[in-house]
């Protein structure tokens, strides 16, 4: 049946072809076995997916613990509208170096590579393919596909078990410069009910500051500081209107439904002129938050009856 024939509640979006660490993080939610899943070529297509109600989900990268925030995902949450975050999933990321049956290492002198695992790989291809040229791809595993449609490259940076789909010899395996690298995928729906605490939940927000005096970026993050509130990323990029103007994508240790992460966002909105709610969500690795207790719920609550008891 072709992709469109599925109904879009039983269609989850990811960025393809098969084969790809997206696909790897998809298959990771309960939710979408057995279901349609449908490959795209970039971000922006797979949340105009999500929006166009063409499927349920899509499967995004975020962050990678080496390259850092993804660029083109932080942008198209910030600008498309009616979008949440509802789960994230983490995926161990290495690379093989492959190429067409035949070909050597001492052949490569381009390299047809996704810009992010060619950052990834670039000392390990720096030390063994001196002087190598790269050609970008849209996807790790278009990558490996490009060398079987055109000569343009000699080999491809792809995913381990990329062989399965494709008929390419490995050069070489573990290329990655770390061991230890990790992508971090969330999966995004249309605007839905906030679910209920776990007790390991991050939220996610994006806000700009309301002008560019001096210490308003100071304010901005006094709002967290003040109430207990870990980030556990807070990164910048430029708006696109005028030149030194950025919004902040920031994730927040906690939910939304806890008082210090709600009191928080609710001086936040006092002070930024553009507040986005991305969603608050289970973590991935499922670890409690530790709040100590004069930031706990019951403290803003005790806090706010001692006020009304001063007002009656």
């Amino acid at each position: 049946m072709p992709a469109d024939a599925h109904a879009p509640d039983e269609t989850y979006s990811y960025l393809g072809p098969a084969g790809t660490f997206t696909e790897a993080a998809l298959a990771q939610v309960t939710a979408a076995q057995g279901k349609n899943w449908r490959p795209v070529n970039n971000v922006g297509e797979a949340l105009n997916d999500v929006v166009a109600g063409r499927s349920i989900a899509a499967m995004i990268a975020i962050e990678n613990s080496i390259e850092g925030g993804v660029s083109a995902t932080q942008d198209a949450l910030a600008t498309i509208p009616d979008l949440r975050i509802v789960g994230e999933y983490l995926v161990p990321v290495n690379f093989v170096l492959v190429a067409r049956p035949g070909t050597t290492l001492a052949d490569v002198s381009i390299v047809n590579a996704h810009p992010v695992a060619y950052g990834q790989t670039h000392l390990w291809l720096d030390k063994n393919l001196p002087g190598h040229g790269h050609i970008p791809a849209s996807s790790n595993v278009a990558a490996a596909a490009n060398l079987l449609l055109h000569d343009h490259a000699n080999a491809a940076v792809a995913p381990p078990g990329i062989t399965k789909h494709y008929d390419l010899d490995v050069l070489a395996t573990e290329i990655g410069d770390n061991p230890n690298a990790v992508t971090r995928f969330v999966l995004v729906s249309r605007t839905v009910a906030v679910p209920d605490r776990t007790g390991s939940d991050k939220t996610s927000i994006i806000a700009e500051l309301p002008d560019d005096k001096a210490g308003r970026l100071l304010e901005m993050l006094e709002q967290f500081a003040t109430r207990g509130v870990n980030m556990s990323l807070i990164e910048s990029r430029p708006i696109g209107d005028a030149l030194g103007r950025y919004r902040f994508i920031i994730d927040l240790d906690g939910h939304i439904h806890d008082e210090r992460v709600a009191d928080a966002l609710l001086g936040l909105k006092r002070f930024s002129p553009n507040v986005i709610f991305l969603g608050s969500y289970p973590r991935a690795d499922k670890l409690a938050i530790e709040v100590s207790t004069r930031y706990g719920d019951d403290s803003f609550l005790e806090a706010r009856e001692w006020l009304n008891g001063l007002m009656n």
